[in-house]
Order: C-alpha cells, then sequence, then structure tokens
C-alpha cells in the first residue's frame, strides 16, 4: 500500500506516520471522561500479534475468529494495566479491511490512556484523524460519500439529521452517482463507436443527433434533482438561525424561555431588560434551530440599550427566519399595521409574525388584515398556541429551503459543499455538452465535456481523487474515526 501524504495531528509519543500505510495503529474511539466503559480502537498490519504481547491471554487471541470476543488483562510486563474484553474482526470483513480490534476497558480518563500508552509501547503507534476511515476507503470497503456519511452521523444536531446520514451510509447516493456516471458512459460510448466506425456500414455519422443525447438528458435531470436536494439537507444538517424580534415589552423573552424550555432570558415588566441578544440550539420536527432572543427595537437615550438594538439589528440581517413578536395586549390595529411595516422592510428573509398575550387579548381573527398577515396567535405565559406555531416555524423553514416535510428519507440527497460543487460541475459540463450540439458542432467537440462530467462524479465518490483532496476530509474527522 502506497503512502499518499504525510499525517499529522498523531499524539503519544510515537512517529506520526503516515495515511495510507498499512502499520499498526490505535486511538479511543471514545472521549476520555468519566463512562462506563472506554472503547480503544487497532488496525493495521501485525496488530493481533502486537496486541497478544501485552494480553494476558495471547494464543487465545492469536486463535480467535473473526467476530469473536475474547476476555484477558492489557499487562506490561508482569503488571497488569486493566481488564478488558477484545472484539475482534478478521480481514476483509472488518471496517478497514484489515485485521482489527475494539478493546473494551475500563472508563474514565485514566484506564484508557493506560492502555493506549500500553500499546504505543508495544509498536502501536497514534492514528492520524479519520485514520480507520480513511483505510476502509482505501480497502474499497466505503467510497467517499459514505466517508463523509460517518461524520455527518457524528456532527448531526438531530435525529432527522441523523436519519439522513444514515441513508447516505447506505449508499444511496454512491448508488445514484454511479447512475448518473453510467449516462455519460453510455453517451461516451455510443459517441467513440461513431468517430472510430463511422466509415462502416449501418454507423454512419448523424449530423441531426448527438449519439446518446437521451441519457444525457436524463443524467442532466437527475443532477439537477440532485443539486435541490443539498438546500435541504442542509437545513438538517447545519441547521438555522430563528431570531425572535419585536418592541420591548411584547413578551419575546417569555417566548424564548417557552422555546427553550428553560429560563435563559430575564423576564421583567421594565422595558430594555434583554440589552443584547442571547442564543440556544432547540429542535422543531428534526431542524436544528439556533434560535436568539434580541433586544427590543425602539428608539432609546440608553448607550447601551442601543448598542443592544444595533447588534439585535445586524443579526435580523443574518437570520434565516424572523419570528415578530406583537403585543396583542396592546392596539389590535396598531399591532397588524406594525407586522405589516416590519414584514416590508425585512425583504428576502421569512418573517413570522406571532400574536402573543392571547390569553389576555384573543386575536382579531374575523379582522381581514389578520388573516392577511398570517398571524400565529400564542400565549408565552400559558403554552397555547405554542404547536400551532412550532409547525409554523418547521414550514417555513423547509418551504424556505425547498425542502419536503420529512416523511421519508429514502431519495438520494446531496450531504456536503463539496458533493454539491462537483455536482455542479457535472451540470455544467453536461449542459454546455447540449449546447455544443444544439449549434451543429461534431461529436469530438463535444465528448470532453462529457468525461469531465465524469471526472467530476468520480471525484465525488473517491474513483477520482488526489492527495490533497483526502487529506482536506479526512483532516475533518475525529481521531478514532
Amino acid at each position: 500500500m502506497a503512502n499518499f501524504f504525510s499525517g499529522h495531528g498523531g499524539s503519544g509519543g510515537q512517529d506520526e506516520g503516515f495515511y495510507g500505510d498499512d502499520g499498526p495503529i490505535a486511538a479511543c474511539a471514545t472521549a476520555l471522561a468519566e463512562s462506563a466503559l472506554t472503547l480503544v480502537r487497532v488496525s493495521g498490519k501485525s496488530c493481533v500479534d502486537l496486541l497478544s504481547g501485552c494480553f494476558s491471554r495471547p494464543e487465545a487471541l492469536r486463535k480467535a475468529a473473526g467476530n469473536s470476543v475474547v476476555y484477558g488483562w492489557i499487562v506490561d510486563g508482569g503488571r497488569r494495566i486493566d481488564e478488558v474484553l477484545i472484539s475482534v474482526y478478521r480481514s476483509p470483513k472488518s471496517y478497514t479491511g484489515e485485521d482489527g480490534m475494539d478493546i473494551s476497558c475500563h472508563g474514565g480518563l485514566a484506564a484508557g490512556r493506560a492502555v493506549l500508552q500500553t500499546l504505543y509501547k508495544h509498536g502501536f503507534r497514534p492514528a492520524l484523524r479519520g485514520e480507520f476511515s480513511f483505510r476502509a476507503f482505501l480497502n474499497g470497503k466505503i467510497d467517499l460519500t459514505r466517508a463523509e456519511a460517518v461524520l455527518e452521523i457524528v456532527s448531526a444536531k438531530s435525529d432527522t439529521g441523523r436519519g439522513r446520514a444514515v441513508s447516505r451510509l447506505s449508499g444511496v447516493l454512491e448508488q445514484e452517482i454511479r447512475h448518473i456516471n453510467n449516462l455519460f458512459l453510455e453517451a461516451l460510448t455510443e459517441i467513440e463507436l461513431l468517430l472510430d466506425y463511422s466509415e462502416l456500414d449501418g454507423v454512419a455519422a448523424d449530423d441531426e443527433a448527438l449519439p446518446g443525447r437521451e441519457a444525457v438528458v436524463e443524467a442532466l435531470s437527475r443532477l439537477r434533482r440532485l443539486e435541490r436536494s443539498y438546500r435541504a439537507e442542509k437545513l438538517y444538517r447545519d441547521g438555522a438561525l430563528a431570531v425572535i424580534a419585536g418592541k420591548p415589552n411584547a413578551g419575546k423573552s417569555s417566548l424564548f424561555n417557552l422555546l427553550l424550555r428553560e429560563e435563559r432570558s430575564i423576564i421583567s415588566e421594565i422595558p430594555g431588560t434583554t440589552r443584547d441578544w442571547i442564543e440556544g440550539w432547540i429542535s422543531i420536527e428534526g431542524i436544528p434551530i439556533r434560535l436568539a432572543d434580541t433586544a427590543g427595537l425602539r428608539e432609546s437615550g440608553d448607550a447601551l440599550e442601543r448598542l443592544g438594538i444595533e447588534r439585535s439589528v445586524g443579526l435580523l440581517d443574518e437570520a434565516d427566519l424572523v419570528i415578530l413578536v406583537l403585543d396583542g395586549a396592546s392596539d389590535g390595529g396598531e399591532v397588524i399595521a406594525g407586522a405589516e411595516d416590519f414584514i416590508r422592510e425585512r425583504k428576502g428573509v421569512p418573517v413570522l409574525p406571532v400574536w402573543n398575550k392571547a390569553d389576555l387579548v384573543p386575536p382579531p381573527t374575523g379582522d381581514a388584515r389578520f388573516c392577511a398577515a398570517n398571524l400565529c396567535a400564542v400565549s408565552a405565559k400559558t403554552g397555547a398556541g405554542l404547536n400551532l406555531l412550532y409547525e409554523r416555524i418547521a414550514r417555513t423553514l423547509e418551504k424556505t429551503a425547498g425542502a419536503a416535510a420529512p416523511d421519508g428519507m429514502s431519495g438520494a440527497a446531496l450531504g456536503s459543499g463539496r458533493q454539491k460543487a462537483l455536482i455542479d460541475a457535472a451540470i455544467g459540463c453536461a449542459e454546455n455538452a447540449l449546447s455544443l450540439h444544439d449549434e451543429g458542432l461534431p461529436a469530438d467537440i463535444i465528448a470532453p465535456s462529457l468525461r469531465e462530467a465524469v471526472n467530476s462524479l468520480g471525484e465525488i465518490t473517491g474513483e477520482v481523487s488526489t492527495a490533497d483532496i483526502l487529506e482536506a476530509m479526512f483532516n475533518n474527522f475525529c481521531v478514532g474515526k
């Protein structure tokens, strides 16, 4: 196995090693913290023999079959380090495609560190970031879309985001990319047949038709569908910024605390209590939402309050959604008029107007302007109307991202900006190929665009890759993955 590029970021006193070598590596796959168990993962050439050298039952470990568990002690000479269970995985039926083992030792800071130091002393080196997954890719166990899905699952902020990443881990996206790639290859085969054998009977060149045009058109349609999926996947992966805004004493902080289900913002009848924005994470229908409570929007002579208002206005410009809290206990006509003015000012940012204090003053549902403004009536004090507000928030964010309600995750969708950029490149190549044909240019001029599309799709799965691409991607992983 060739060395692909030099590694970095290792620790433990050993040589840092290289991505792409097959030497024995070890790392904690769980956090070194107070817990029931710590999992230490090892993989690589001769790893079973090396681990047997610091195990109380060396022959039992050497003879262990794949997918079996061996009990014993990690030892250093005559000194016992920790009592462990070792799960044994034999090549090629392992995550990395190499011989590998997971050592389940006691939890906490000390046990895992002591086991790791013993392994380093007996010939293992610290794994680099994402090196286990890199070896799985290198040995054909996963492609790059599945490798990225592993990282997505680890960093998922909601169960919906996790579920969508699991779909990619199962190979749905990889299969779709390969299907599209085959469509381009089908068209290229027909073009090459035309170019190589155009003088033979029955294979005459046709200036009016692009060989394999239907395949290219279908490939382009599928690529555009994938491109559209990215904004929705990004919503469930990274989440959205929802900013609560409104005039002082409208109930913004009360609503913020209710949505967050904890007392984070100070609530007071004194206007201007919230001097700066406060934030917290929530999940609504599987969408991770960074919720921010801002200072009341008004003219103020207080320098500190004015600074908080300015920062709040700046945050509104970054928002994916503004939740405009209206004081329902005030004059209803003025409230609705104020909402209309605010919505007109926030061009390009969706605004969800909320009629708060509905427990004190019922919303004027008979008022045509109330219906036109699509107000959502709630009570931050009693929680009335909260479920409707949840639904409105989720639907508004999904509509902005072009996402359907998460009632199924079986379709292929893009999970990373890298994939999106390469899909965009492939779309450009396919569009260029069709445009060149429409201009009447010959097939030998069109073919390079289709080959570029094939290369872009190959980069997504890893069939076409460079050391820089691989290093940049796998270095985002945690050690032990």
